[in-house]
């Protein structure tokens, strides 16, 4: 299963923002964004200078890889996503927020049950999460309403999942998409996300205008 592997931090530098990759570092003062806020490599601060608006392609990919990045999905995997947005009803760049949003390993980050989606990533390959009562390690699973989200019985009683209470409440609420059970450590899909529901400040028509090139 091929994922990104190298240093995430130079991913926001790159982007010039936070996107959220490293959970509770990113809210600290050790974020490389607010101690070095130039893009990375030998000639970042000279670049740093000289960015302006830049072309529209510029543009476009920078939305792009932003996306991709933040919800840790390769380039082959991100076109194939952009074709199935194409073929449902309604906006194409809403479609296909709305597929990386019902990944697996975003529901678990949503649920709060981790502190980063590559966090919620390793949870689910190493088979803490089941679908219906049914263990599944596949981060890219994509979730449909009605299914419900658990931690597995036999990793119940490890420690972080026997403290995972403590640990969602100082993490953000769960969007109105998902209901959650802190009871059963349960969450249940309600329905799919709407372009609403999606708090990533990201412009999805240039993601649109890029593969309509």
């Amino acid at each position: 299963m091929a994922r990104y592997t190298g240093p995430v931090c130079k991913l926001c530098r790159r982007e010039g923002e936070k996107l959220y990759l490293k959970g509770a570092r990113c809210l600290s003062q050790k974020c490389a964004v607010e101690r070095r806020s130039y893009p990375p490599g030998q000639h970042g601060r000279d670049a740093q200078f000289r960015r302006g608006r830049g072309s529209d392609y510029a543009l476009q990919l920078r939305e792009k890889q932003k996306a991709r990045r933040i919800y840790g999905v390769l380039e082959r995997q991100f076109r194939r996503y952009f074709r199935e947005a194409l073929q449902r009803p309604g906006l194409t760049g809403s479609n296909l927020l709305s597929i990386l949003e019902t990944r697996l390993d975003n529901v678990v980050y949503r649920l709060g049950w981790a502190d980063s989606r590559n966090h919620a990533r390793q949870l689910v390959q190493h088979g803490h999460i089941a679908v219906n009562g049914r263990r599944t390690n596949v981060p890219s699973y994509l979730v449909r309403p009605g299914e419900e989200i658990t931690i597995r019985e036999g990793s119940r009683n490890r420690t972080y999942f026997k403290e995972l209470a403590a640990y969602v409440a100082d993490r953000p609420p769960a969007p109105e998409w998902l209901g959650v059970n802190m009871g059963e450590v349960k969450g249940t899909i309600i329905r799919l996300p709407e372009r609403r529901d999606i708090d990533i400040p990201m412009n999805e028509q240039l993601i649109v205008e890029y593969y309509s090139r």
